[in-house]
């Protein structure tokens, strides 16, 4: 039974990184603030993506140090892998941040409603509980936040045994002797690097002709070239032609240039992409326009409906956990008539935790010279580093590309350790518009990483001193 319509400012229907932050800021400026969440507070990032992935490679990399301490004077027997409890921590992890995304919610006032949201004409949102019982609110305004889902291929239906999407991947009972990972972006890249690490053997297979398509494509290479030395195999510029499900695993026909080749695993782990969750969200009732099931966005989120907004994956590349926090700020703001000018568009850092990590922000050196009249590029070698050499990660390299007439920041790029923790430097450098005079008079601290990032600035301009 449908009760008396409660009445907010600001309703947000998904509680993924985009709409909890959205609505802690929502709280923050005194707006009346409901969330609806339909499964976990948190979304996918928190409870089966970004986070828990995190745990996993953290428990690789651990694995790793131990098995090379030898190089480093310390002796230690063969390490012993416990899969249950590695993928038993996993899981504690997301479950204490969602615990705490609770609490923040809580203590902000934010009105939480755990149930499947649906748009009625009126900015009503009608909400059906797990048990069905149905509630009406009412708001001034609505942000859709309902993120995105992993794509399935027709002829490999996610089966949860055999066949698995990221959800799969991070709830395995059991170490599989053997997996093809389809999609070698960032999903399929971390699960190979996880799994190899662990001792599973890896084949991944990738449509286009590099690994990490979206990278630069210095760094494609020295990615697959890193985890092939790992013993990850890896097949790209190949199309998966068909998939046969059996009783004790997948076979997979592979074609690759005029050849095709059988591929036989335990699993199959499908990262070909991510689906926009908006279905079912009673769009039809509105002017919400889609595109490919994706809702078409403005400046501050607005859609093509006064009053209704949309944030984070369901508008949209790049699908960042990061871009939907900070989108869901802005919008908030705007609502609460903070940001009232024409939108302006800050770089988005893509990180990759795979093992080597790399991380990039603004164009690749390629879009660069397609982009610019002239380019200039630096290139540091992390063996030139002297805290690299220090801590035996000196594979790898940083990467710079700057419009030669005017300095500006085009694009960075990292390989190597601590590269996701590294790029902020850069992002921080384009977001306040920085030239190379001011990266070049910056002073890094030293030994760190991070003097790297500032050798490859003076590189691009052939200054580079310790190479």
């Amino acid at each position: 039974m449908t009760q008396q319509a409660q009445n907010f400012d600001v309703l947000i229907i998904g509680g993924g990184p985009g709409g909890y932050v959205a609505a802690l800021r929502a709280a923050q400026l005194k707006l009346r603030t409901a969330l609806v969440e339909r499964e976990s507070l948190g979304g996918i990032c928190l409870n089966w993506g970004c986070i828990p992935t995190k745990a996993l490679l953290h428990s690789a990399d651990t694995l790793r140090r131990i098995r090379h301490a030898g190089a480093q004077g310390i002796t230690v027997s063969e390490p012993q892998v416990d899969f249950g409890k590695v993928m038993a921590r996993s899981r504690q992890v997301s479950s204490r941040l969602n615990k705490g995304v609770t609490h923040l919610l809580k203590k902000a006032g934010v009105t939480v409603f755990m149930g499947s949201a649906a748009l009625q004409p009126g900015k009503q949102v009608q909400v059906t509980d797990a048990k069905g019982q149905q509630q009406s609110l009412q708001a001034r305004n609505v942000i859709v936040a309902t993120g995105a889902r992993a794509r399935e291929l027709p002829m490999l239906p996610f089966d949860g045994d055999r066949v698995w999407g990221y959800r799969e991947a991070l709830a395995a009972k059991a170490l599989p002797k053997s997996l093809v990972v389809v999609g070698a972006g960032a999903i399929g890249m971390e699960f190979a690097s996880f799994y190899a690490t662990l001792g599973t053997q890896v084949t991944v297979v990738e449509a286009a002709e590099r690994v990490l398509p979206a990278s630069d494509a210095e760094v494609s290479a020295f990615v697959q070239q890193a985890m092939a030395k790992d013993g990850i195999q890896f097949l790209t510029g190949a199309k998966l032609v068909d998939g046969k499900v059996q009783t004790d695993g997948v076979v997979l026909n592979v074609e690759q240039g005029r050849k095709v080749q059988s591929l036989q695993a335990e699993r199959v782990l499908v990262a070909v992409g991510l689906v926009g969750n908006s279905e079912q969200l009673g769009l039809e009732h509105t002017r919400v326009a889609l595109d490919k099931g994706l809702i078409a966005v403005q400046d501050w989120g607005a859609t093509a409906e006064p009053g209704i907004y949309a944030i984070g994956d369901i508008t949209g590349a790049p699908m960042l956990a990061h871009k939907a926090s900070h989108e869901g700020i802005a919008c908030v703001e705007h609502i609460a008539g903070l940001r009232k000018d024409a939108q302006h568009h800050v770089p988005i850092p893509a990180c990759v935790y795979s093992h080597p990590q790399s991380a990039s922000v603004g164009l690749t050196e390629v879009q660069a010279r397609e982009q610019a009249k002239d380019v200039r590029v630096g290139k540091f070698p992390l063996e030139g580093n002297g805290k690299a050499i220090a801590i035996d990660e000196a594979s790898g390299f940083i990467k710079t590309v700057f419009d030669a007439a005017t300095g500006e920041l085009l694009g960075a790029h990292l390989v190597g350790p601590e590269a996701t923790e590294l790029v902020h430097g850069y992002t921080l450098a384009a977001t306040l518009e920085t030239t190379e005079a001011e990266l070049m008079e910056t002073i890094f601290p030293h030994p760190t990483l991070s003097e790297a990032m500032h050798e490859a600035v003076l590189a691009a301009y052939g200054r580079a001193l310790h190479i």
